[in-house]
């Protein structure tokens, strides 16, 4: 608006020059005629005084040019700017904030680095996860899938059921006010006896199949029937080798009917403790994307789709992480099941990335 303003006032100034100097040039050297000079004036006010005003439009009609020239300039920086103010705000890919992580090689074994934080809080951790890289269309997101319970030894040793060794608020397997929790839980049996452990294991090989065909990498936290790693463990070494932890188990609930799936979500109480604090509506956000991912696949979903506890799990969690609970006893563990809940996780592990 000042550079049009300044414009406008050299316009003026062109203007009142040459008003000036044809005053100058219009008085004769030689006494004239009073019909002359109203002749000659009348001539030069036909012809000199368009000229004027043009030249005056000219300016100001350059002026908007450049004015608008330069909105335009200002209005495709702006632009430029706020895209580039979204793409760093990660609004882009749900609340996911992507973190610099160890790089593995695929069929290599992960272990338990002793400096990685919480990695002292462990109590069995001499076992190894196993890195799986997709072949086509890569993402480059690795999804630690931790198939539920199978380390045997497990229940015999005990973990902080919080890093800060604050009491559990909630239920679950080990009761609210308790400090410490079995380091890993055996599990329970299906109706048929099979053993959980096994089915998650099974699980957890359909999953990591689907997922490694959709493009992403796979950290198999438990790829055989034993490993050697507490809950502790697991979350650590997901923490610092995956983009996400994503626990497969069904629930232990002793009903007499399949009610369905959820995931655990995060209770009020330990909102405030760190590191649930900065990562809990991570947890949140990818629990409730692989519900709507089973939901569209026809699979069960228990009441509105989550049940907060407060987990060993999500207490140690700096990367999006979550249990998820595909049922009971009750519920059915063929593989054409299981080949469909994959299917939904798989869709809800792509809507939340």
């Amino acid at each position: 608006m000042k550079r049009f303003t300044a414009i406008l006032f050299t316009g003026m100034m062109i203007f009142t020059l040459a008003s000036c100097g044809k005053k100058a040039q219009d008085t004769p050297t030689e006494p004239a005629t009073e019909t002359q000079v109203a002749t000659e004036t009348q001539a030069a006010e036909k012809v000199e005084m368009p000229t004027e005003t043009q030249a005056v439009t000219e300016v100001v009609t350059e002026a908007a040019k450049e004015t608008q020239q330069t909105e335009a300039q200002q209005e495709e920086q702006t632009a430029e700017q706020q895209d580039e103010e979204q793409n760093n705000s990660g609004e882009n890919n749900s609340s996911y904030q992507y973190v610099e992580r160890a790089s593995y090689e695929n069929g290599e074994s992960v272990s338990l680095n002793p400096s990685w934080q919480y990695a002292d809080h462990s109590a069995i951790n001499s076992g190894c996860a196993v890195m799986y890289k997709a072949t086509a269309n890569r993402k480059n997101i690795v999804v630690g899938v931790n198939a539920g319970h199978g380390t045997s030894g497990g229940t015999s040793v005990k973990t902080l059921c919080h890093p800060d060794g604050s009491a559990k608020t909630t239920g679950g397997t080990t009761g609210a006010g308790a400090t410490k929790a079995v380091a890993v839980s055996g599990g329970m049996s299906f109706n048929d006896g099979t053993p959980e452990s096994s089915v998650t294991l099974r699980m957890a090989q359909i999953l990591k199949d689907k997922l490694l065909a959709a493009g992403y990498d796979v950290l198999m936290v438990r790829d055989g029937s034993d490993v050697q790693l507490d809950n502790v463990a697991r979350t650590v070494i997901c923490n610092n080798a995956a983009d996400c932890h994503i626990a497969l188990h069904w629930d232990g609930d002793g009903l007499s009917y399949d009610k369905g799936c959820f995931y655990i979500s995060v209770p009020g109480g330990i909102k405030g403790m760190e590191p649930v604090a900065s990562h809990w509506q991570q947890h949140d956000a990818l629990g409730a994307s692989l519900i709507e991912g089973l939901r569209a696949h026809g699979a069960k979903i228990n009441g509105n789709g989550s049940m907060a506890i407060d987990l060993t799990q999500t207490s140690y969690s700096t990367v999006p992480s979550v249990d998820v609970e595909l049922g009971n006893a009750c519920s059915d563990h063929s593989d054409a099941t299981l080949e469909n809940l994959a299917d939904g996780l798989v869709q809800g592990v792509e809507g939340y990335f």
